[in-house]
């Protein structure tokens, strides 16, 4: 099930590399010894003319993407960097220019090297692909020679149609073809989604794995999203489609894959953990009391047939490179190299002929960072400029101004500055009687999804807050939603942040201006909410009294484990989040009187 563009790509290497020289034979004989089958020590080769027994299979892979073609700015593009003393360094990281050049950099010298993803390539993406639809991205990703990725959540944003579009190529239903006289190529590497299945066929919505060739040597890719991936994607997104256990997919596709003689397998999951450190250089095996890696991805690892070699992960952000054991005890690796492309993992896959499988204690794997000071790839400063000019009429517009960083995704405390001021911006839009009376609003914490940033990220000057960085803040244009909730209802919203699907890991909503209550972490699940602390401007909540609440249409529909949001009557529909964040920024910030980051003293954490 090898993609013919794959091979094509791979042809295209070869005969690169061979210019000049008459013949592949005489490429072989051209190479240093040991070159065109590594077997490092591994060999039972017998004698002269036999291959080695083993070969090393490079395995290159990143993860969460979303569409930052240029370097993320702000907190949001650092790397932590665990020092020899024991202190934490943040390292500026990302930036597909930096990223090419880290990955053709690192396939230098192994003939036999893939490249993968974990999902989540495009969506909630910077305006220079979010305004055309990822095609950007997708370009950028052929230009990288990426072989195979997993579909993540966010490549269900805008639906199956348009994903499809995306691998398949074709100008946009809607905006029509971005560059005069050509038409969009789609992706030249396989989307894998073994266990998304159209509702009406029970069939899969896409390739459910792929198999890597090369002088004999065959690597199956897997790649599934989380089952709970309609939890957190608008309904639209997910229309007709129906997710699947990840555990008992890839099993079923991994015998499928024996049975054909594919040994070597690796799954690509769009889910992952927590590492107890937030340093990529983490010894993620370390013995120590406390740690390791939870999450989700701990218990799927663990069901995963021992026929799967290696785990790449994603969605969690996280970055780390852990072994966990599979059913019958072995350890196998599992990785994820955070987001934004500011990481990427090479591990060394040793590939047994004989066997036709992985020699699994061979399996080493290390994160290394996507450097911001080394060459940049010149082809991907073109595409990026190319894009930019296309984008700049709108990009550069002037929305607002900052006196200082006001930190969303680079926040880590439960109440982040920026979610103070795009809740502020939600209850202000929609309070008037006309436009919905609301009285609190509430944002949830992965929709922010950059910082605004003081610097001036390109000619506008420090301090302005353009479209395009607005844009990147809010890039879903969600459309708002005002809505009746009771006080109960309101109470039950509050707790499900730390309880039910969110308890493991708490999804803290951002809330507007005169909300107030005390989290105190020391307790379990919903008792973590102080219940007789939540005041709205100072009176306590009534349980039986009917409030008004903004919120985007995603939480409104019950979204990131919010039951309690989706019970809302009496449904107007406002402006999108973009709009009215935009609206605020302009009516509250000038040249001469910067918006200042606000106090964060509407949650009080109890650690």
């Amino acid at each position: 099930m090898s993609a013919t563009p794959q091979k094509n790509r791979a042809t295209r290497r070869v005969l690169a590399a061979a210019a000049g020289l008459a013949t592949v034979g005489a490429l072989v004989a051209a190479m240093p010894a040991g070159a065109h089958d590594r077997g490092d020590g591994h060999g039972h080769g017998h004698g002269n003319g036999h291959k080695p027994r083993t070969v090393d299979v490079q395995l290159l892979s990143f993860n969460d993407l979303h569409g930052n073609l240029e370097p993320p700015a702000g907190s949001a593009g650092n790397v932590s960097e665990k020092q020899p003393d024991g202190t934490v360094k943040a390292i500026p990281a990302g930036g597909v220019e930096y990223l090419a050049t880290s990955l053709r950099t690192a396939r230098q010298g192994n003939p036999y090297s893939v490249t993968a993803a974990g999902g989540d390539m495009v969506g909630a993406s910077p305006l220079l692909s979010g305004l055309f639809h990822d095609e950007p991205t997708i370009e950028a990703l052929n230009g990288l020679d990426l072989d195979v990725t997993a579909v993540g959540n966010h490549e269900f944003d805008e639906g199956a149609a348009e994903l499809a579009r995306l691998q398949n190529g074709g100008c946009h239903p809607v905006e029509g073809c971005y560059e005069k006289g050509k038409k969009f190529k789609g992706a030249d590497f396989p989307y894998l989604a073994a266990n998304v299945t159209k509702e009406k066929t029970g069939k899969p919505l896409l390739k459910p794995y792929t198999v890597w060739k090369k002088n004999g040597v065959k690597i199956g890719f897997i790649g599934v999203t989380l089952e709970g991936t309609p939890d957190i994607v608008t309904a639209n997104g997910v229309k007709g489609l129906k997710f699947h256990d990840e555990v008992e997919t890839i099993n079923k596709y991994a015998r499928e894959l024996d049975r054909k003689g594919v040994k070597s397998i690796v799954a690509l999951i769009h889910e992952g953990g927590a590492p107890a450190s937030t340093s990529y250089n983490y010894d993620c095996d370390s013995p120590g009391a406390g740690d390791g890696i939870s999450g989700p991805i701990v218990d799927i690892a663990k069901g995963i047939t021992p026929k799967v070699d290696a785990l790449v992960t994603g969605h969690t952000h996280q970055a780390y490179v852990c072994t966990v054991p599979d059913p019958s005890g072995k350890p196998r690796m599992v990785t994820s190299a955070s987001s934004f492309g500011k990481l990427y993992t090479d591990t060394t896959l040793t590939y047994d002929r004989r066997t036709h499988d992985i020699v699994r204690t061979s399996v080493k794997s290390a994160n290394h960072v996507v450097t911001r000071d080394q060459a940049k790839a010149t082809d991907m400063t073109r595409l990026i400029d190319r894009w930019n000019r296309l984008a700049a009429p709108i990009a550069g517009k002037p929305q607002g101004w900052i006196s200082a960083d006001i930190n969303g995704r680079g926040s880590t405390a439960p109440e982040k500055p920026l979610g103070n001021v795009i809740a502020d911006a939600q209850l202000e839009g929609l309070a008037p009687a006309d436009k919905g009376g609301a009285e609190v609003a509430f944002m949830n914490p992965g929709g922010i999804r950059a910082d605004l940033v003081h610097k001036a990220s390109g000619g506008e000057g420090d301090g302005v807050v353009t479209y395009g960085e607005a844009f990147t803040v809010q890039p879903f244009t969600n459309m708002m939603n005002v809505v009746d909730l009771t006080g109960a209802q309101l109470v039950s919203a509050l707790q499900q942040q730390v309880s039910g699907p969110n308890e493991a890991s708490p999804k803290i909503l951002q809330v507007s201006r005169g909300l107030t209550y005390t989290l105190d972490l020391t307790k379990t699940g919903a008792a973590r909410v102080v219940t007789d602390t939540i005041k709205l401007n100072g009176a306590a909540i009534d349980p039986a009294r009917t409030y008004r609440v903004a919120m985007n249409e995603f939480l409104a529909g019950g979204g990131d484990g919010f039951p309690a949001l989706g019970q809302g009557t009496n449904k107007l529909v406002g402006a999108s989040d973009l709009d009215l964040f935009n609206a605020y920024l302009a009516a509250h910030s000038s040249a001469t009187a910067p918006l200042a980051p606000p106090a964060t003293d509407r949650i009080t954490v109890i650690q």
